[in-house]
C-alpha cells in the first residue's frame, strides 16, 4: 500500500473515533480545524503537556499523518524567532465544498492542511431540480479528482451551501432562490449518491465560517456578518461557533421586518430589510435604465466611473444596510460586523453611507464610547466565493468537532 493511502486510512480511522480522546486524536482533530499550529499553540488547544504533543507529533509524523509546515512569522510582523508549525499532510484527505446558486453550481477541491487545490462552476438553469443539483454535482467532483490527479478514496467529507435556511438534520426551508429544493433532506439526497459523510448550512453561515477560518474575521470569537448581494443575509457567531436557530434561520437579517406596510418580500412578509437593501431592485431599475439586462458588477463598475445614477443606487443600499444594521446592534452589540457579498465590492461608495446611518441610528453613539468598546464595520475579505469557502470549511471544521469543550481551539 502507497504511503499516502496508508496516511489517508489511519487519518480516516482517527477522525471516525469520535469518543476517542487520546492525545493523538486530539492533536489531530485540532490540526484539522485549524490548519497548522506550533507545538505550542498545540498545547493551548488540547490542554496536553509540551512532552505528551512531542511524543504524539512524532508518532503523526512518522505515519506520514503530520508533516512540518512553513515557517511562519508571529508577533504581527514584529522581529521575533519565528514559529515553526505543523500540519496534517496534504496528500492524507481531501474534501468538498459545493455551493447551490440560482443557475447551477460552485466546487471546490481543498486537502486537510486547509490549501484548496481547484474550483469549477457547473451552469444548469434558474430552478433546476434536485436530481439535476445532484448530477451537476456528482460529474463536477470526478471532474475535479481526475484533473487534479486525486485519489477518490482520499475524500473526507462534502460540505454544502445552500441560498436557504437549512435546519441541522440538511432539510432545506423557504427556498425561494431554488424552489424545487424546499423541503428537500439535502444531506440524505446527497449522501445516500455521493458515498461521503455531507454537512449543509445557510450561504452567509458558510460565508461567516470563510471570515472566521481564513478572512476578516480570523482569530475573532464574536461577530455579525451582514451579506448584501441580490439579496440579504447574515449570520451571528459566538465564542467562535455560528449560531443557527432551532429551525436554522438565525441571522437571517434580510427578513427582518422595516415597515409593515411596504412592498412584498420573496419571503411573503411585507417591508423586509431586504427589499431596501439588498441589489435586486437596483439591478432592476439599472436594467430598465439601460434597456437590457444589468448586473451588481456592472452598476459597481458605473459607480466608480462617475455615473452619478449608479452611484445613488450603491448609496441607498448602504444606508438601508446601515439602518438595519443599528436594530440588529441594538440586541447583539457585537465587537465586529463583516460586510460581505457582492455589493461590498462597492467598497467605500457602500460602507461610508452605511456607516453614517448605523451610527445615526445606533443606540449607542461612537462618541460615548472609548474606542475598545466601539463596533468596528470592517470589509469581508472574500466576496465572490466567501459560501463555498465556507462549505469547505464545514468539513474541515468538522474534523475537530468532537473536541471537548476544554480542548477549544485557540490561535497562537
Amino acid at each position: 500500500m502507497k504511503t499516502g493511502m496508508m496516511s489517508t486510512s489511519r487519518l480516516k480511522q482517527l477522525l471516525d473515533e469520535q469518543q476517542v480522546e487520546t492525545p493523538i486524536h486530539a492533536i489531530v482533530r485540532a490540526l484539522g480545524g485549524e490548519g497548522s499550529m506550533s507545538a505550542a499553540a498545540l498545547c493551548r488547544a488540547t490542554n496536553l503537556a509540551k512532552s505528551t504533543v512531542s511524543v504524539a507529533l512524532a508518532d503523526l509524523k512518522n505515519s506520514g499523518i503530520v508533516v512540518d509546515s512553513v515557517i511562519r512569522e508571529r508577533n504581527n510582523g514584529k522581529a521575533g524567532r519565528p514559529a515553526r508549525e505543523v500540519q496534517l499532510n496534504p496528500n492524507a484527505g481531501t474534501c468538498v465544498g459545493i455551493h447551490l446558486e440560482l443557475e447551477g453550481l460552485r466546487l471546490c477541491v481543498a486537502d486537510v492542511s486547509h490549501s484548496i487545490i481547484d474550483e469549477l462552476y457547473i451552469p444548469i438553469h434558474q430552478d433546476y431540480a434536485p436530481f439535476q443539483g445532484l448530477t451537476a454535482a456528482r460529474a463536477g467532483i470526478e471532474k475535479l479528482y481526475k484533473s487534479n490527479s486525486l485519489a477518490r478514496s482520499h475524500l473526507l467529507g462534502i460540505g454544502i451551501s445552500i441560498s436557504s435556511p437549512v435546519t441541522p438534520e440538511g432539510v432545506i426551508h423557504k427556498a425561494s432562490i431554488l424552489p424545487s429544493w424546499a423541503g428537500v433532506n439535502a444531506k440524505e439526497l446527497f449522501s445516500n449518491e455521493l458515498n461521503a459523510p455531507i454537512f449543509t448550512d445557510n450561504e452567509s453561515n458558510c460565508a461567516a465560517i470563510a471570515e472566521l477560518m481564513w478572512g476578516s474575521a480570523a482569530n475573532e470569537k464574536d461577530f455579525v456578518l451582514l451579506k448584501i448581494d441580490l439579496g440579504v443575509g447574515g449570520a451571528i457567531v459566538s465564542n467562535g461557533s455560528v449560531i443557527r436557530g432551532i429551525a436554522g434561520g438565525a441571522g437571517e437579517f434580510g427578513h427582518m421586518m422595516i415597515d409593515p406596510h411596504g412592498a412584498l418580500c420573496r419571503c411573503g412578509n411585507r417591508g423586509c430589510l431586504e427589499l431596501t437593501a439588498s441589489f435586486r431592485e437596483p439591478v432592476q431599475q439599472m436594467s430598465a435604465i439601460l434597456g437590457r439586462p444589468s448586473s451588481i458588477d456592472e452598476i459597481i463598475l458605473m459607480a466608480e466611473r462617475g455615473d452619478m445614477g449608479a452611484r445613488r443606487l450603491v448609496s441607498n443600499c448602504g444606508q438601508a444596510a446601515g439602518r438595519g444594521l443599528a436594530a440588529i446592534c441594538a440586541v447583539l452589540n457585537p465587537p465586529i460586523i463583516i460586510v460581505s457579498g457582492r455589493g461590498a465590492l462597492a467598497g467605500e461608495m457602500l460602507i461610508g453611507p452605511l456607516k453614517f446611518e448605523f451610527e445615526n441610528h445606533a443606540l449607542i453613539k461612537s462618541a460615548e464610547l472609548a474606542a475598545e468598546n466601539r463596533t468596528v464595520i470592517k470589509m469581508g475579505k472574500f466576496t465572490h466565493n466567501d459560501s463555498l469557502l465556507g462549505a469547505v470549511g464545514l468539513v474541515l471544521r468538522s474534523l475537530s468537532s468532537s473536541l471537548s469543550p476544554q480542548l477549544i481551539l485557540n490561535s497562537p
